[in-house]
């Protein structure tokens, strides 16, 4: 029941992040959505503790270049 309360706290914290945030491109879409998920946290993490960088901000940057959003 804790566990529940608190992955919905982060649920909704992530999901406020989502909506304000304008995507460029595909890779904003990515990001938002790995965010939203928690998944972008679990990676930050595992990350940091292998001490490799995931290269979640290249392939976002490549992304948003191969597949931009028109204005």
């Amino acid at each position: 029941m804790v566990l529940r309360k608190v992955h919905q706290k982060v649920y909704e914290e992530n999901i406020s992040i989502f909506v304000a945030m304008k995507s460029k491109g595909l890779g904003d879409t990515v990001e938002k959505f790995t965010t939203a998920t928690g998944i972008k946290k679990v990676v930050d993490t595992v990350a940091k503790a292998t001490g490799k960088s995931c290269g979640c901000s290249e392939r976002k940057d490549t992304l948003n270049r191969m597949f931009p959003f028109k204005k």
